[in-house]
C-alpha cells in the first residue's frame, strides 16, 4: 500500500482535543552548531511521558507562550521513552523566541502528527539512511530505532554530510558510531578549514562508492536540501533501487498538523497528514513535493 494512503491514526491520550498543546518543561540545551540547538523536554505529566509514543519522522507542533508554534521533527527514537528530542533550528519569530528560553520554562507540545517511517514494512531488510545537512535531525530517530532494536534489521548503512566539521549536526555522537562493528557509519564534509578531521572529505554522494548497498535488499531513508535528493535519487535509481523503496522526509509549511488549513497541500496531499514521509513513487506524481 503506497504510504500517502496510510492516514496516521493518532495516540488518544495526547490528542483527545488535536489543538490542545500539553505542557512540558524544558529539562537541558545543548549547542550543537551555531542556530542549531538540541532541547530535552519532558511532559509535566508523568502519565503523558510514560505513555507518549511516535514513529521514527513523525513531528510535533511546539508552542512557546505569547509566540506561536511551529512545526519540529522528533530527533528522538520511540525506544527511548520519558523525554523528546527536538532539533531546533533559528530560522523564525517562535524558534527566536525558543532560542531566549532557558531550562526549566515551559513550551506546549502537542502531537505526534504524521505518518512516520513504515519501520514495520523495513523490519528484515538492509537500511541505508543518507543526510545532509540539517536532514540529519529527522532521520536520527529512525537511526536510533534501528540501533535499539539492531536483530530486526540487517545491514545498516548512515551517510551522512555537512559543509564543514563545524556545521555537523550530533557531530560527536556520529563519530563514536564510526567504529562500531554492526554498522557501516560514513560521515563526509565539504572542505576541512581545520585540517584536523579524520573522516571523508568530499560531497555526499561520493560515499555511494564506500558502501555496500544491495537495492533489491535495501530500504533508502533520505532527507536533506533540494541539492541533496536531486543527487542521492540519481546515485538510487542509477543502483536499481525499487522507487517504493526510497523513502523522503519532507516538511513543506506545515502548519495545524491536522490538516485542517490546508497550508501544507501539495496538489492533492497533505504534508501533516499524509507524510512527511513519501516514496520516490510519491515525487513522481507529485513533483512540486521537492
Amino acid at each position: 500500500m503506497p504510504l500517502v494512503d496510510r492516514v496516521p491514526s493518532y495516540d488518544t491520550v495526547l490528542n483527545r482535543n488535536p489543538y490542545q498543546p500539553h505542557l512540558a518543561r524544558i529539562v537541558r540545551i545543548y549547542r550543537m552548531v551555531e542556530d542549531n540547538y538540541l532541547f530535552t523536554l519532558r511532559f509535566f505529566e508523568d502519565r503523558l511521558a510514560t505513555m507518549f509514543r511516535h514513529q521514527p519522522g513523525q513531528f510535533v507542533m511546539l508552542s512557546v507562550p505569547g509566540t506561536g508554534e511551529a512545526p519540529i521533527s522528533i530527533s528522538s527514537s520511540p525506544t527511548r521513552p520519558g523525554i523528546l528530542e527536538l532539533c531546533v533550528r533559528r530560522a523564525g519569530r517562535v524558534t527566536k523566541a525558543l532560542y531566549r528560553m532557558h531550562t526549566n520554562d515551559v513550551v506546549g507540545i502537542r502531537g505526534p502528527y504524521g505518518n512516520g517511517f513504515p519501520v514495520q514494512e523495513v523490519t528484515g531488510s538492509d537500511l541505508l539512511l543518507a543526510a545532509g545537512g540539517l536532514g540529519m535531525a529527522p532521520l536520527r530517530s529512525l537511526l536510533w530505532y534501528a540501533l535499539d532494536n539492531r536483530d530486526k534489521f540487517n545491514r545498516i548503512t548512515l551517510m551522512y554530510g555537512s559543509k564543514t566539521p563545524g556545521e555537523m549536526l550530533f557531530r560527536e555522537e556520529l563519530v563514536s558510531l564510526v567504529d562500531r562493528k554492526d554498522m557501516t557509519c560514513l560521515l563526509t564534509v565539504d572542505r576541512d578549514p581545520t585540517g584536523t578531521w579524520k573522516n571523508y572529505v568530499g560531497l555526499l554522494p561520493k560515499l555511494f562508492d564506500h558502501a555496500e548497498i544491495d537495492p533489491a535488499r535495501t530500504y533508502a531513508a533520505v532527507c536533506g536540501p533540494p541539492v541533496v535528493y536531486k543527487f542521492i535519487l540519481e546515485r538510487l535509481l542509477a543502483l536499481g533501487f525499487p522507487k517504493d523503496r526510497i523513502l523522503m522526509s519532507l516538511e513543506r509549511r506545515m502548519k495545524c498538523g491536522v490538516g485542517k488549513c490546508g497550508h501544507c497541500a501539495v496538489g492533492y496531499k497533505y504534508t501533516c497528514l499524509h507524510g512527511p514521509i513519501f516514496t520516490y513513487w510519491d515525487a513522481i506524481n507529485l513533483p512540486e513535493m521537492i
